[in-house]
């Protein structure tokens, strides 16, 4: 009789049927664990994120902002010369750019030839004025002497000395030095009203005041052909400054993004302001520095949504009209100092602690 195997076969269908009730078995003890345990980690997930996260208004629609001045020249003229290049920090009353004073300091030479002109014609009136005097008292006197030869001649004719003749020439010779007098009395007023002053600017013929005015206008629009920044900050679009190029008043020639005036304006659902208050506190986070969180605090609530400011605002009485939930614009300043650049327009994700 052969000796049975020691080793039995590890395969034989009572071993593969308990090993495959072993494996049903822990399959659906793991699908009940899982089952039991996935609900109870998404509850705690949420428990956690509510009671973590209360009091807390969080959007992603915020971007940082700058204060920018953009830089125009005044006047007229040709650029001589570019003093500045992209994105180089300058301080207030840097020079930017220059104007070619050239007309301007024309105009300065025609206001003192203005002047002098004014002047000289002052001296001439105040001579004529002198010399009319001089002859107004001359044509007094021959009025007097023809009003005397004229009171002779009526007595001689009253005697009847005289004849009608002569009486009508003592008459005319009367009426013609009163015609004189009359005449140099009216130039002596008018020249005194030529030197007179009037009471806007005491003490100063208008004349002069006016030419006055021409040269102080040529020496400001000189002064104002050297451009010079505005306040400190970064000189950016700098394109358009080539020298030659023709500068209008009023054209933006450049742009400065001004020194600490960076904020952040963050555009939060309307439904999020019910407890939103100025003064809470907010956390930034910037896309372009994932490591960065900055801190600072609502600056100001918007006065109206953005919805409101735009070019064509929407039109809801329809029959149509679908309700959209509203962006009021909130600005966030900021408290703390970043070692990293703040460039406007940055993509920012802001959280305020409303404490609700």
């Amino acid at each position: 009789m052969a000796e049975a195997d020691p080793f039995p076969a590890k395969d034989t269908p009572a071993l593969q049927a308990a090993a495959a009730h072993v494996q049903r078995t822990r399959a659906r003890r793991s699908r009940l664990a899982l089952m039991v345990a996935g609900p109870i980690i998404v509850i705690g997930i949420a428990l956690w994120y509510w009671f973590g996260h209360q009091g807390e208004v969080e959007t992603d629609n915020a971007y940082l902002k700058q204060d920018m001045v953009s830089v125009a020249g005044e006047l007229t003229g040709l650029v001589t010369s570019v003093n500045v290049r992209e994105n180089q920090h300058v301080n207030a009353g840097d020079v930017l750019f220059t104007i070619d004073p050239s007309n301007f300091k024309v105009a300065i030479d025609q206001a003192d030839a203005q002047i002098a002109n004014a002047q000289s014609r002052i001296i001439a009136l105040q001579a004529d004025v002198g010399a009319n005097a001089a002859d107004l008292a001359g044509a007094r006197d021959d009025v007097a002497l023809a009003e005397a030869n004229f009171a002779r001649a009526k007595a001689l004719l009253d005697r009847g000395f005289n004849t009608r003749a002569n009486m009508d020439q003592a008459q005319h010779a009367v009426a013609s030095a009163r015609d004189r007098m009359f005449s140099i009395e009216a130039e002596v007023e008018k020249a005194r009203a030529q030197l007179a002053q009037g009471a806007q600017v005491p003490g100063v013929n208008p004349a002069v005041a006016a030419a006055r005015a021409s040269r102080a206008k040529a020496t400001l629009d000189l002064h104002r052909t050297v451009v010079r920044a505005p306040a400190a900050g970064i000189v950016t679009q700098v394109s358009r400054l080539q020298v030659g190029q023709m500068v209008f008043p009023g054209v933006p020639m450049a742009t400065v993004m001004r020194d600490g005036g960076t904020r952040v304006d963050a555009n939060f659902k309307e439904t999020d302001l019910n407890h939103m208050r100025a003064g809470q506190k907010a956390d930034i986070r910037l896309d372009a520095y994932p490591g960065l969180k900055l801190t600072g605090h609502v600056d100001s609530i918007g006065a109206g949504t953005g919805s409101e400011f735009s070019v064509l605002p929407a039109q809801n009485a329809t029959g149509n009209w679908v309700k959209v939930i509203q962006r009021v614009p909130v600005r966030i300043a900021i408290d703390s100092k970043s070692d990293r650049p703040l460039i406007a327009g940055l993509s920012a994700t802001v959280t305020v602690h409303v404490g609700k």
